[in-house]
């Protein structure tokens, strides 16, 4: 592991600083920080680059000991979505390439790139540089497409073709499940040998049991109500209003539970949810539940874990998920987590173990497994106890080693091509 010494990671489209749960931050923006913290803490220097979104940012911040956030300027500050940033691509790389420049030859030692548009970033640095590129794709075009909820929009063919690209140019390629790795070799063709299944994290010392009664008390929910939490988003891919259809349903068949039940929705608008950032408060009003669904904008990640460990259950309904990180962060405070059956978060929950997975997205299908796990005590303590025990195999040391492990094995595939 002497050979990385220095990491130049590349974020371009949304920033590890900023908050998850709004615009395009998420569970991306969680695994570059943690993940570079870690490495960090194992004596490896990382910059992370990222697309300036204000002129009031500092050049460069430091996010902890190790790590360094490098805002570069590309494009005006505002205004720009995620489908217009491959116009700026050509200028991200190079400024990325200029402050690589002003350091004395051979600066960093590997690059690793999140995202399609890092990636192409990567792939012209890894050619300037002489160093192994290892990329994180945390989300497909092709398979969004192939699942896209009612009403959203198909990702271009331009983003297919830049994935392609950078799948045929990273000298490994990490996957977070075994799902993300076979549709990385059947749908993109990716080499099998280059790819390898590295599991996300969750800071367990921040996710953890926190006692559902002090967890309600420190924010203002009934001690006895049946907490029904959806973490993320706001978005048609995240879906939550599968969950806000199976409340009204299940409220339908047992209207005497409305007095004891507590919908928040935590998280702001974000894709093609910017379009109506209403739509959801809407539906809520359309359905008759404005009375028990709560709309708490995005919070630090300390925050979300009070309210994972406050929730009877937390409703993870999305189309498609390359992990489900908010599952598993559920899981690590000790609470069920009720899940689509879709993508990684197959691997995330264990069905009928530490949560429910459910086949499709039909109201009735949710409302039948909401009643299910309020109605079952013992079910939601056996839950429970597998819950805890599911998200021990989650822990942001672990995916660094693995992750150290991948650039290695980067270096080697870089030297063969070489000879």
């Amino acid at each position: 592991m002497d050979r990385i010494r220095r990491l130049a990671m590349i974020s371009l489209h949304t920033s590890p600083l900023d908050q998850p749960g709004t615009g395009d931050a998420g569970g991306m923006n969680v695994y570059v920080i943690e993940l570079s913290r870690r490495l960090a803490q194992q004596g490896i220097e990382v910059d992370i680059f990222t697309r300036a979104t204000s002129s009031a940012l500092d050049p460069v911040v430091e996010a902890a000991d190790g790590v360094s956030v490098r805002h570069v300027h590309a494009g005006p500050f505002e205004g720009l979505t995620k489908g217009e940033l491959p116009g700026q691509l050509c200028v991200f790389a190079r400024e990325v390439l200029r402050a690589e420049a002003a350091q004395p030859v051979g600066h960093y030692d590997a690059l690793h790139s999140h995202y399609w548009l890092s990636g192409q970033v990567g792939a012209l640095a890894r050619d300037r540089w002489g160093v192994p590129l290892v990329h994180t794709m945390h989300t497909m075009a092709k398979v969004k497409n192939d699942a896209l909820a009612a009403g959203d929009t198909p990702e271009p063919a331009a983003r297919i073709i830049g994935e392609e690209q950078v799948v045929e140019a990273a000298d490994m390629l990490i996957a977070n499940t075994d799902i993300e790795a076979k549709q990385l070799i059947n749908l993109y063709d990716a080499e099998a040998g280059r790819v390898e299944v590295v599991y996300p994290g969750v800071d367990l010392s921040v996710f953890r049991p926190l006692g559902r009664a002090a967890a309600r008390a420190d924010l203002g929910l009934p001690p006895d109500a049946h907490v029904l939490l959806f973490a993320g988003r706001i978005q048609p891919l995240k879906a939550p209003d599968v969950l806000l259809r199976a409340v009204a349903e299940l409220l339908a068949q047992t209207p005497a539970l409305r007095s004891r039940l507590v919908v928040p929705i935590v998280g702001g608008p974000s894709g093609s949810g910017l379009e109506h950032p209403e739509s959801l408060a809407q539906l809520a009003s359309e359905l008759g539940l404005d009375d028990v669904v709560r709309f708490v904008p995005p919070v630090a990640q300390a925050d979300l874990a009070r309210w994972c460990a406050a929730a009877t259950l937390v409703a993870v309904p999305s189309y498609n998920e390359s992990f489900g990180l908010v599952a598993a962060e559920a899981q690590a405070t000790g609470t069920p987590v009720l899940a689509a059956a879709v993508g990684g978060l197959t691997t995330v929950v264990r069905d009928g173990h530490s949560g429910l997975l459910i086949e499709g997205h039909e109201p009735r299908d949710w409302a039948a497994a909401l009643r299910r796990v309020i109605e079952d005590e013992p079910l939601r303590e056996r839950l429970s106890r597998g819950a805890l025990e599911q998200a021990r195999q989650f822990a942001w040391e672990r995916t660094a080693e693995r992750t150290l492990e991948v650039y290695e094995r980067a270096w080697s595939f870089m030297r063969e091509s070489v000879s």
